[in-house]
């Protein structure tokens, strides 16, 4: 019989998960799994437990947030005996989930986990870490892991929405180099992303149309500071609607990107804090992450079956 790990994060959104755990293993065991269960005890415990195991696995399925995926991911690339991952999201945001097709509907998303096909995807090698599909820097950043969890789950993402509205008259500005293939940025930058998602903190379109998960590539968004009250508004106004605006941003994809500033700035990591750093850089690691999906919807993921 094939084995499974199922991590899951019991705290994770509204606890949507725990009146449907039986139903989501009984759909395990009948697609042939023999079932170890862990719920997480504290931070970081998926990580923990996800790089730890030395029982052999076909398959590792989490659920939880966008954390949660984002800690068995870490652990997962840093195994000689990498498995497939399934993916339920039962987070506040779930962007990644989003991006892939993968349903909300927990018992629809417990099916794709193990009856799924595995998809190679990228994942980004951040300095020594790993993220799976955003790291950025600046405005509201750190928003998602300063909201606390008890706000999370009572707001949804009005939670963060009403987070960032405390630091809107309050704008860091960062003076970076930034260097990719032969070209060289130097600029101030009040924000900045490197992404692999069709939707970043909820908001879907902010990254381009044309994203695909397989290429070798991330999309990056770099916002210059405004310097004035109607530059500001120029910008946010872009973002609404879903527009690069050339005159305020930086949009391109790339495969490798370097960030130099003289102060250590904040990053986060796929919504959890990545740590300040002066000097980052960022590599796609194409297709080094595999991870279960509907078969129907990769056409919209991967470049190898795009239409």
């Amino acid at each position: 019989m094939k084995k499974l790990l199922f991590i899951y994060n019991p705290n994770a959104g509204t606890g949507v998960l725990k009146p449907k755990l039986s139903d989501v293993l009984d759909i395990f065991v009948k697609a042939g799994y023999e079932v170890t269960v862990y719920p997480t005890q504290c931070y970081h415990d998926a990580s923990k437990k996800a790089g730890s195991y030395t029982e052999t696995y076909d398959l590792v399925v989490c659920s939880g947030g966008d954390g949660t995926l984002d800690e068995v991911v870490t652990a997962m690339m840093a195994r000689e005996d990498k498995v497939p991952i399934g993916y339920i999201p039962t987070g506040t945001t779930n962007d990644f989930a989003s991006s892939l097709r993968i349903p909300k509907n927990l018992l629809d998303a417990a099916n794709i986990a193990v009856n799924g096909v595995p998809f190679a995807c990228d994942v980004g090698r951040f300095n020594k870490d790993i993220f799976v599909y955003v790291a950025a820097f600046g405005l509201f950043t750190d928003v998602s892991y300063e909201t606390k969890q008890e706000m999370k789950n009572v707001l949804g993402h009005l939670a963060y929405v009403l987070e960032g509205t405390k630091r809107i008259f309050n704008i860091p500005s960062y003076h970076m180099k930034v260097t990719l293939d032969d070209q060289v940025i130097e600029d101030d930058f009040v924000y900045g992303m490197v992404t692999n998602s069709k939707s970043v903190g909820g908001f879907k379109g902010m990254v381009g149309k044309d994203v695909v998960f397989d290429d070798g590539e991330f999309e990056v968004t770099l916002i210059k500071s405004p310097k004035n009250p109607i530059e500001l508004n120029e910008v946010v106004g872009a973002l609404v609607l879903k527009q690069a605006d050339q005159k305020h941003m930086y949009s391109f994809k790339t495969g490798h990107i370097k960030f130099e500033s003289i102060e250590e700035i904040p990053w986060t990591l796929d919504g959890e804090y990545g740590g300040s750093h002066d000097t980052v850089e960022i590599r796609d690691a194409k297709k080094a992450l595999q991870i279960m999906v509907d078969p129907e919807g990769l056409a919209d993921i991967s470049a190898d079956y795009k239409k």
